[in-house]
């Protein structure tokens, strides 16, 4: 009874929360539920003249409650005065993009030297409560949607598992893998921080954008494999090998970012997000609202993060179906 009296007073006086990417696919659920819980809301705009990035989060519920403030992760500056006087830091700005010409540019400055930034600038701000990271699951395994080095489709993998990373993988798991290993480190080297930072890293995240943006690689991919269209050699070997993807709800996400953020006791942990696991040709007939051929499996595990935070998982099924809708 005590313990829940602590959390209680806890969680009403944890009121402000900044999210970096807060108007992004997955950013713009987490300022969502935010929002609904009575949370004050800053949130991160790269280029605040672009109203259209962040004018679907005016019509929330609460959104008198949302501030937006332009933001530039490699700026401490400004970083420093975007979490000022916040209790929780949600981080989810770093870039999610396939196409891309200048790897060190467009993903691993922004992405490694960001997070370095950002440890750097909480590290040095009072008051600040909790820290909520925003990985991938290309922090455990570079190859996702393939295997991890030496296992097959069908084996599970969960926290425990060592985490793989191959130098061919694409640049962008590269990145979130490399920034996975700087928060790590951050935390072995700090032991007495006086804030919690825990870290979730969803697989394929899928369902319904939030905004009318295009710009969105995951709303992006699901657009392609409904159509089965494939503008470069890596979509198309998806195709090929009808490859399986471990799926997880966007709304999913949020929510296990809003109780990662709430609880108490979770410093240092990684959880890994998913639902089930089904092959591309499966995924292309539930996105056009059809019965998938095979029955979805777990591969990617989600005990821990059902365990700690509380989490039920949509089925994928519902997931794509209600990208269609």
């Amino acid at each position: 009874r005590l313990q829940n009296l602590v959390d209680f007073t806890y969680n009403q006086i944890m009121k402000k929360v900044a999210i970096i990417g807060g108007s992004g696919f997955i950013g713009s659920y987490v300022t969502k539920i935010f929002l609904e819980h009575d949370f004050e809301v800053k949130v991160s705009a790269t280029d605040i003249s672009r109203e259209d990035k962040y004018q679907h989060l005016m019509s929330f519920k609460n959104a008198e409650n949302l501030y937006i403030s332009e933001l530039n992760v490699t700026d401490k500056a400004t970083l420093t005065d975007f979490v000022a006087d916040c209790d929780i830091v949600i981080h989810g700005g770093t870039p999610f993009m396939l196409d891309v010409e200048n790897p060190q540019a467009q993903l691993f400055d922004p992405t490694i030297k960001g997070t370095e930034n950002f440890l750097d600038v909480v590290s040095h701000t009072p008051g600040i409560e909790k820290v909520v990271f925003i990985a991938s699951v290309a922090g455990y395994n570079t190859d996702f949607p393939m295997p991890a080095g030496g296992k097959s489709f069908t084996d599970t993998f969960d926290e425990n598992d060592t985490r793989y990373k191959s130098e061919a993988s694409h640049p962008y798991a590269q990145a979130k893998f490399i920034a996975n290993q700087v928060v790590e480190k951050f935390i072995q080297d700090h032991a007495n921080l006086p804030f919690e930072i825990c870290t979730v890293s969803p697989v394929g995240v899928m369902g319904k954008s939030l905004s009318n943006r295009e710009d969105s690689t995951s709303t992006g991919l699901q657009f392609l494999i409904k159509n089965k269209i494939a503008p470069n050699d890596f979509i198309q070997a998806i195709y090929d090998n009808d490859v399986p993807f471990a799926l997880v709800d966007v709304a999913d996400v949020a929510q296990a970012i809003f109780n990662a953020a709430t609880a108490k006791g979770l410093h240092g942990k990684d959880y890994l997000l998913a639902s089930e696991t089904y092959k591309a040709s499966d995924m292309h007939e539930m996105l056009n609202l059809r019965e998938p051929k095979e029955k979805g499996l777990i591969i990617y595990k989600n005990d821990l993060a059902k365990k700690d935070l509380n989490m039920t998982f949509k089925p994928a099924k519902e997931s794509l179906n209600n990208f269609s809708k």
